[in-house]
């Protein structure tokens, strides 16, 4: 199936919406590629550490917590470097890979002693979903949302 890509700058402490939902919620989507980059290489002058989540659901907050057990979080990042940028790590990334799902989905962002804003890139697999499937997502959704 297609795949489609999502990019953006994402401040700290904003979220970002990706609008997947279509009327009949017959297409779904699956990620396949999930990456961050600092936005501003050497110029910062201090440490950094960011957290960039991805949601079934709209979140009420933003935070650096990162909770598996959580079942509307599909994706996590972390990326960290020092002030003058001669190292810089990004721990792997954690991606739920056969989860499908039909409706939108929000990207977090989390920076933790300041407010530097991040790249990110999203690579989504489209997954033709019977009404059986379709069904099952869309339950999903709502008893997620209703949970929060």
């Amino acid at each position: 199936m297609p795949v489609k890509s999502f990019r953006g700058l994402i401040a700290d402490g904003a979220q970002d919406t990706i609008t997947l939902h279509t009327n009949n919620g017959s297409m779904g989507y699956r990620i396949v590629k999930f990456q961050i980059m600092p936005h501003k290489f050497g110029t910062s002058g201090r440490d950094y550490e960011s957290v960039v989540k991805i949601y079934k659901i709209e979140q009420p907050s933003v935070g650096g917590d990162v909770n598996f057990s959580n079942q509307t979080l599909l994706g996590a990042a972390v990326a960290g470097g020092n002030a003058d940028m001669t190292q810089y790590n990004t721990t792997p990334v954690i991606i739920f890979d056969n989860e499908i799902f039909n409706q939108d989905i929000y990207i977090t962002h989390h920076e933790r002693d300041g407010n530097e804003s991040i790249n990110y890139y999203i690579e989504l697999e489209q997954v033709k979903l019977d009404l059986n499937e379709n069904t099952v997502a869309t339950l999903k959704d709502i008893r997620n949302i209703e949970s929060q």
